[in-house]
């Protein structure tokens, strides 16, 4: 068969070449129980050991050059970070042709995003992110539905495809990262001198989406989602935020008139120890806003109620598994 890479004509035999990977077809596929912009997961079965594990495809679609940067990335950054609150990576499985490439992971019951559309009350106040940033990596895709939930009442964090090591001094990288509703002020305005403070950012919207039972802060476009930012903690200026009007897009998206912060309206019920930590994530300059490790000794997490132990969370039906036999 011929194939086409950078313009040059190669062969390959129909007899597949596996090298050091697993085949695929030593995984029997049970369903499909997520799709994102890099590939598509399913719930498999490894035929060898008899686990539950999770396959996701990277997409080779509009690929040209090979496998795509992003999965390489991510493929290198997963089998070298071991930690209990980020999915592990332990595989890679190929099948016979050059576009069927899997990550084989271990399987999550759950995923916030999806959880929390379906169960009817919001979660009560009850790490893996500082492992990340200690290892100077920055995940740049923190959202509800990449975080997962074992059946043990592990939290993990996954969908590593958007993720960078960062190095001191910092290199320029793109903006254009994170998904819009819980994109950081620093990005929308398009500097691409960026630090690990956007996963933080990102932290503070799911901390409220938690809180509220809904997204915090649900723009449809850069500028909608810089509106209801503003609404929320009023407008940033040069004092509260230096040289922030001098960012690439700092003339092209507009303030709305409103210097009000009003967190304590939008959190009449939270303890000020809460709405403090918010606050403190969702703060417009990086180089002010909290880090992971500050995060993480703040007195919220010491106020009551305290953390549960994991095993004595509440159990739901696998509802990813529920919509997936739906869909068939």
């Amino acid at each position: 068969m011929l194939t086409s890479v950078r313009k040059k004509q190669i062969h390959y035999s129909d007899t597949p070449f596996y090298g050091n990977c697993r085949d695929v077809e030593e995984f029997q596929k049970l369903n499909r129980v997520g799709e994102g912009t890099y590939g598509v997961v399913y719930r498999v079965r490894d035929t060898i050991s008899g686990k539950v594990m999770a396959l996701k495809k990277i997409r080779m679609e509009r690929e040209t050059d090979g496998m795509p940067i992003s999965s390489l990335r991510e493929i290198s950054l997963l089998k070298r970070m071991r930690h209990p609150n980020i999915v592990n990576v332990s595989d890679v499985a190929v099948g016979p042709k050059l576009d069927s490439i899997f990550l084989v992971m271990e399987y999550c019951e759950q995923d916030l995003g999806t959880l929390l559309d379906r169960i009817p009350t919001p979660y009560t106040a009850s790490e893996g992110l500082e492992y990340c940033h200690s290892h100077s990596v920055i995940h740049r895709d923190l959202k509800m539905s990449n975080l997962l939930l074992t059946s043990t009442g592990s939290l993990k964090i996954a969908d590593f495809g958007l993720a960078r090591t960062f190095s001191l001094p910092g290199k320029p990288m793109t903006p254009n990262v994170v998904t819009l509703w819980y994109r950081s002020p620093e990005l929308l305005y398009g500097d691409a001198n960026y630090t690990a403070a956007v996963d933080l950012w990102s932290a503070g919207c799911i901390m409220g989406e938690l809180l509220q039972h809904r997204p915090l802060l649900p723009g449809t476009t850069e500028q909608s989602q810089l509106n209801l930012i503003v609404q929320l903690l009023g407008a940033p200026n040069n004092h509260i935020w230096p040289g922030f009007s001098d960012l690439p897009l700092g003339k092209v998206l507009m303030l709305p008139k409103q210097n009000k912060n009003t967190l304590k309206l939008v959190f009449p019920r939270i303890s000020d120890q809460a709405t403090q930590l918010l606050a403190s994530l969702l703060t417009y300059n990086p180089r002010s806003r909290i880090n992971v490790r500050q995060a993480l000794q703040h007195p919220y997490f010491k106020e009551p109620p305290r953390a549960q132990d994991p095993a004595m969370l509440p159990t739901y039906p696998e509802i990813r598994n529920i919509i997936s036999e739906k869909e068939k």
